[in-house]
Order: structure tokens, then sequence, then C-alpha cells
């Protein structure tokens, strides 16, 4: 009888606890609870470009003499710049955001921050933070916009582009530089290129999915093979680009055998713009563009969008952004997509 006491005390000191409660592991530091600040249900708000996002930030309870700072960090320079102060009653606003940002405030316990017509640069990681003398606590969320990342360089040839270059490039095209984390997803979905490019941060990349002689080696597994940060004055590279979908624009061709400038004249009379490469891929990824006709783009490529590959349009196996590079603008060889906005 005591042996089978002493067992059983010894299996209710070994059994797990009841009700599924966890036990933290001895020496496990417990987390952090916030106190005032509701921990987000979604933590990544989706959006798109031209939209309106709202990313949640409510009080739980309000204490004495709070205040309420919301920033982004911004992977560019490792910085967070503020967006917007408020001590419930009054606010302020900062920085180039401030004229598309304001408060939700839907009830007194509500900081959620809104922001209109959402711009490329508006996609990335946003705090809120509770500045409450010794309590201070924050939550973090992120705004994600979807896109397509495309690798782009100038007319004259590859690795022409320091860091603010590309930068350049890239916002000239209807686009921005890619984050890391864009250009990352680009590679799982299926981007391989071989010539390395400027993201955001200032870092140096490029996506390889086949692994071949000229790109790093046959040994060399696929992945986002890197350069690590690289002289952004003196170091040149490509380009990797983003852009996202635009509501209410649309990109068309028009046929004929044009060279640039006639092109340009085409769009026009039309009501329209020559479309810039973003655009172009952002009706591609987003619209379903597909024709096997190259055409000028405003930048003077001469490119075409295939989403059903086919002998006949390159003969390449896989969807895609075609390009026939910078031919001479006197050409009047092609048609010309022409891009109208909202």
């Amino acid at each position: 009888m005591h042996r089978l006491l002493l067992l059983g005390c010894l299996w209710l000191l070994a059994a797990p606890p009841a009700s599924g409660i966890f036990q933290r592991p001895t020496g496990t530091p417990a987390p952090l609870r916030l106190q005032y600040l509701l921990e987000p249900l979604h933590p990544t708000v989706h959006t798109q470009r031209g939209a309106t996002a709202t990313l949640p930030c409510v009080l739980r309870a309000l204490p004495h003499n709070y205040r309420v700072k919301w920033s982004k960090v911004e992977p560019a320079n490792y910085r967070e710049n503020i967006i917007i102060i408020t001590n419930g009653l009054y606010h302020k606003n900062y920085g180039p955001l401030s004229p598309r940002v304001r408060l939700r405030h839907s009830h007194r316990y509500d900081a959620s921050l809104t922001i209109t017509d959402v711009a490329l640069e508006d996609e990335g990681r946003y705090r809120c933070q509770l500045v409450n003398g010794l309590e201070d606590e924050s939550i973090s969320l992120t705004l994600h916009l979807e896109g397509v990342v495309f690798p782009y360089q100038p007319s004259n040839g590859r690795y022409k582009f320091n860091y603010h270059e590309a930068k350049r490039a890239c916002e000239q095209q209807d686009s921005r530089l890619a984050t890391y984390q864009q250009l990352y997803k680009a590679w799982t979905e299926g981007l391989d290129w071989c010539n390395a490019g400027w993201i955001l941060d200032g870092t140096v990349h490029y996506p390889i999915i086949n692994s071949r002689e000229p790109c790093g080696g046959r040994l060399l597994l696929p992945g986002v093979r890197t350069y690590g940060a690289r002289d952004k004055q003196k170091d040149r590279f490509d380009a990797f680009c983003f852009t996202s979908a635009l509501q209410g624009s649309q990109v068309y061709f028009i046929r004929g055998h044009l060279n640039f400038k006639e092109a340009g004249q085409a769009c026009r009379n039309h009501g329209a713009a020559l479309a810039k490469v973003g655009q172009l891929y952002s009706a591609w990824k987003f619209s379903q563009l597909d024709r096997c006709d190259g055409g000028w783009l405003a930048d003077g490529s001469v490119r075409y969008p295939i989403t059903t590959p086919r002998e006949r349009c390159g003969g390449l196996p896989d969807p895609g952004v075609r390009s026939f590079g910078f031919p001479s603008k006197e050409m009047r060889t092609y048609g010309t997509y022409c891009f109208v906005g909202k």
C-alpha cells in the first residue's frame, strides 16, 4: 500500500498541468505583459496603393499624463521617423507623411493610425509607443502592399548605378528600391537574375533559382546571394525596384510601326502617356496584360508582357516581361504601351 501511494505521488509530480496550462521551463524569463496597450490581433495590415489603411493601436486603460507616439522604421537609414504624437486631446503630425495621416479616434481608447492614399514608400514597419514615464511600452505593426519586384539597368549597360542613382532610377519608373523582404519573396515566387542590384537598405544582392556557372557556379545552392553593404557613392550595380497596382489606372497597347517620338505622340493623342517600366510590370502582374508585341516605354526601352508563355512569343517557359533592350529611338519597328491614370 505504501509503495502504491508513493508511486501515485510521483505520477502527480510528473504529470502535465491540467486544463492545458503551459508550464514555463525553468530559467525562461516571463514575457513582458503589456499593461496599457492591447496586442494587435493581426500585426500585418494588407492594403493597396491609393487605398486608405488603418494600423490598430488601442489602449486598455488611460494612464495619467501619457502620450502616444507613432513612428516608422526606415531601412534605408535604420532610424525611426516620428509620424504623429498625441496626448489624447491634442495631436501633432510630423514628416512627409503628415498630410496623409490622422488618428482614427473612434473612441477614447483608440489611438489607431489611418493613412490615406497609400504610397509605395508607406510599406514597412510602424511602432505605436505609449510614453508614460517609467512604464513606456510599444507594439509593432507591418503595412504590406502586394507588389512585384523587377531588375532595372540603364540604357548604357549594366552596373552603372551608385546607390543614389539606383534609387532615383526606380522612382522615375513608378517604383522604389525593393526591401530585402520584397526581394526574398520575389525569389520564392521565381525571380532568377544574375546581375547584382541595390536594394533599399544600401546592400547589394541577386536572386538565383537555377545555379549556373556565370552566376556564382553550379555548386552554390539557390538563394538570394549577397554582396553585403557597399559604398553608396563609389560602388556601381543595377537596381531591384518594387512597384504595386494603382487603383483606377490602365496600361494598353497601340499597334504600329513607330519610332520613339511617334510612340509618345500616339499615346498623347489618346489622352495618355508612354508607360513606365514599373507600370508595365504592374499591369502584367495585376491585370494579366499579355501581348506578344514589343512596344516603346518612357525610358526608351522596348518590352512586352507575357502571362501565358508560348513558343511564338519568345519561347521562354516562364511568364514575365520580356525586353528588347534600348534600340535606336529612330527605329520605326514597334508599337507603344500607353498609361492612363486615375
